[in-house]
């Protein structure tokens, strides 16, 4: 079963543990509750929020990250268990040894997966593909030609409008990717912190003070889920974040056809983080993806 994530977003409300579920209290009481194990991360924006100490422990012990959003929906902290793994340390320490090659191999790969993902998303919506085809091929151990920034360029105004720029202070669309995103994040650093890694020692992402640079590279593949649901809503002239939450959400729990079967997204996460750590380990790399880089569409998965 697909986790939820839990959205705080209206003001003044309290965060607790009561009688073994996450309980949230607003001003005309308890608000809601839900079990602890059914929550896959908590989303916070919430004006004035009061947690209690034995909530966010319990939250942490079942390895759910408890992310911060700013005023434009981008994360600007975040809570994660100092525990994921039973063996921790050990792939800790093959995380920190792993070798320069290894990265640059490991970003290389998640560039080509990434790039192959907007093409097939650019093709599900009849758009022409060709040219990020063949950037995908072209993309060399470590990037150097920034094959990324060049589909990037062309992937945008085909996916989106000739006019569109992305750009995370906007508003409408851009908010919209936002949202997405910081869920999607939220997931993977959720299957990070349970492979026994840590987030913060990337594969390429070098942002200082990034606590999640791992978990930004190991999304990078499967941001154009988010951008299909994100211009679906644009169409029906969806663009403020608090109308398309449910939607935006909802990506985690789409469907990518594997070798095990149609999986959600959010075990396709805990598969490539797994292959990452014994990839880190053997020192070979061996990350593991889905059969195809966009989920299923609704008529593939009636047909499953």
């Amino acid at each position: 079963m697909v986790g939820r994530i839990l959205e705080l977003t209206a003001p003044g409300l309290s965060v607790h543990k009561r009688r073994g579920f996450l309980a949230v209290d607003s001003d005309g009481g308890e608000a809601g509750r839900i079990a602890f194990d059914d929550v896959e991360a908590v989303l916070v924006a919430s004006p004035g929020m009061v947690w209690s100490n034995s909530a966010l422990a319990e939250l942490a012990a079942r390895q759910v990250p408890v992310m911060v959003l700013g005023h434009d929906f981008n994360p600007v902290a975040v809570v994660l268990p100092l525990n994921g793994h039973f063996q921790q340390a050990h792939r800790l320490r093959a995380q920190a040894d792993a070798s320069v090659p290894f990265r640059k191999q490991a970003w290389a790969t998640l560039v080509r997966h990434k790039i192959a993902a907007q093409a097939e998303a650019l093709e599900r919506v009849n758009a022409p593909s060709e040219r990020l085809r063949r950037l995908a091929a072209a993309v060399r151990s470590g990037d150097p030609d920034n094959r990324e920034a060049q589909a990037a360029q062309a992937y945008w105004p085909l996916m989106m409008d000739k006019g569109f720029r992305r750009d995370r202070e906007a508003a409408g669309a851009n908010a919209l990717l936002n949202y997405g995103y910081a869920v999607l994040r939220a997931a993977t650093a959720r299957a990070i912190v349970a492979a026994g890694l840590h987030p913060s020692l990337s594969v390429h992402h070098r942002s200082g003070g990034d606590a999640l640079a791992l978990a930004d590279d190991l999304m990078e593949p499967f941001r154009p889920t988010v951008d299909l649901i994100v211009r679906g809503l644009c169409a029906k002239g969806i663009t403020e974040v608090a109308e398309a939450r449910g939607a935006l959400v909802a990506c985690l729990a789409a469907d990518f056809p594997t070798p095990q079967g149609a999986s959600p997204l959010s075990q396709v996460l805990v598969r490539l983080a797994q292959s990452l750590a014994q990839s880190c380990e053997s020192g070979r790399l061996r990350l593991v993806f889905p059969d195809r880089p966009i989920p299923l569409a609704a008529e593939e998965r009636d047909d499953e």
